[in-house]
């Protein structure tokens, strides 16, 4: 059994900063441990045009802790009016690394997402024809679906008409929460990956539930039973390359969390290779980790591999059951627990 491994410096291929005095707060966080990462677009307003991602990379980057490596990804939100055009300048001037689909009113500040899917097809030709990825947050909204069932319904629905009607497509199924994501994104072509987040990894929909309401195991896509649970498992530590690290962190104060209607999404970032590399760790996968959280994610996004090292040891770590953040308490994911790894840098 091993007490160290050290592997090639991770991205996060998903995660959220928010703005403002919250997002000068908890960029050093993931700079600590990520690369890179890919930055979702959902701000008040959105992030809708190259000129709004530039900005916002701009103040993402003033934001990273002077002597640290770190390069944010701008994402571009799309909506039932996006500029085709507008979005293939930004990515050819390196701005926009990918573009997302949030379905309207799936999760935080997706008011102004895509209202129909079909609607967008035309720019989603104009992304294959570009070969820019397509990111998406796979749920239907509509109110006569079970929360719980709105991935499956999503792939059927959606998923599987995009990648048969773009073929050439790029497409990344983010934080897939149920086995039949996994299934699908192992069945289909070399163009279609998955993210994974480190909380569908160690709950399942009981944590949310059991012994009251935990707000702070409460996200969107919302954790499901058990049998999905161990399906992502399998599937992240089983060495597909369609796989990868993708933690969905999203800061919300606590006082947003423990609330009467308490917001969605777990602060990941602080702790997130050692959550990570416990799930490894249980299923006897240390030799998987390297390619999950530092080298596939790269090779869909063609892009290069880190040149730097990252290590960790088995080691109690003590995660605080709240961290400072606007001058104000944040609860981090795994907080008040004891972790088994020590991330060394």
């Amino acid at each position: 059994m091993s007490d160290r491994i050290t592997i090639r410096r991770p991205d996060d291929w998903h995660l959220h900063f928010r703005d403002g005095d919250v997002m000068r707060d908890v960029v050093p966080y993931t700079a600590r441990q990520f690369a890179r990462a890919i930055v979702m677009p959902n701000l008040t307003p959105p992030v809708t045009t190259t000129a709004l991602a530039a900005a916002y990379r701009d103040r993402i980057r003033a934001a990273v802790p002077a002597g640290v490596s770190f390069e944010p990804l701008m994402v571009c939100y799309l909506t039932d009016t996006t500029d085709a055009d507008d979005l293939a300048r930004g990515a050819a001037q390196g701005v926009f690394t990918s573009a997302k689909i949030y379905p309207a009113n799936a999760t935080t500040n997706s008011a102004a997402g895509v209202s129909s899917i079909e609607g967008l097809y035309p720019v989603l030709a104009r992304m294959e024809a570009e070969d820019i990825v397509l990111c998406i947050h796979g749920e239907v909204t509509d109110h006569d679906v079970d929360v719980f069932d709105r991935e499956k319904a999503f792939i059927d629905r959606h998923l599987r008409a995009i990648v048969e009607a773009f073929p050439k497509l790029r497409v990344v199924f983010e934080h897939i929460t149920t086995a039949d994501a996994v299934d699908f994104v192992l069945a289909a072509g070399p163009n279609v990956a998955a993210t994974i987040t480190p909380q569908h990894l160690h709950i399942n929909r009981n944590a949310m539930l059991v012994g009251g309401i935990q707000p702070h195991n409460y996200c969107l896509p919302v954790a499901k039973r058990e049998e999905h649970r161990l399906a992502l498992r399998k599937a992240a530590t089983g060495g597909s390359a369609k796989f990868f690290l993708g933690t969905d962190s999203a800061p919300h104060l606590r006082r947003a969390k423990e609330a009467a209607c308490g917001c969605a999404g777990i602060f990941g970032a602080p702790f997130a290779l050692e959550s990570y590399l416990t799930v490894f760790d249980e299923e006897g996968a240390l030799d998987k980790f390297e390619g999950f959280a530092s080298l596939n994610g790269p090779a869909f996004y063609r892009l290069p591999v880190n040149e730097e090292t990252v290590t960790l040891e088995r080691a109690d770590v003590a995660v605080p059951q709240y961290l400072a953040v606007t001058g104000e308490e944040i609860v981090p994911w795994h907080g008040g627990q004891t972790l088994g790894w020590k991330f060394l840098g």
